[in-house]
């Protein structure tokens, strides 16, 4: 079970868009106040895209399929499950990602100020 949940978070890791590379430049090694990220954590049964176990943080880069209802109420019910095991989660979609990637920082500071997490 764990091998085959490294062996996918690998392949997932190894798929990613431009965007998710992106936020990984940005988020990587603690750059956003110490606050260290994993690509493709596991968080429950789910993988999220980026994950912060200090702050119990998990970001997800949407692409355009997203948009689509059906991933919609999908990606909700995910949401909703990985916000029950305690955790908050941030969506960017990919533009947002790529043209604005301040946000994305800011929003991880707000997050770890709003919770009394200081980098």
């Amino acid at each position: 079970m764990a091998n085959r949940r490294v062996n996918r978070a690998r392949e997932l890791r190894q798929s990613a868009g431009l965007a998710a590379t992106r936020v990984w430049e940005q988020v990587r090694g603690g750059l956003i106040d110490g606050h260290k990220f994993r690509r493709e954590h596991p968080v429950g049964p789910y993988y999220a895209d980026f994950a912060c176990r200090r702050l119990r943080l998990v970001i997800e880069i949407d692409g355009r399929v997203h948009a689509l209802d059906y991933v919609r109420e999908k990606d909700g019910r995910r949401q909703a499950e990985i916000e029950a095991l305690g955790w908050t989660v941030l969506r960017f979609t990919n533009d947002e990602a790529l043209l604005e990637p301040g946000r994305l920082a800011e929003a991880v500071r707000r997050h770890a100020t709003r919770i009394g997490v200081e980098g």
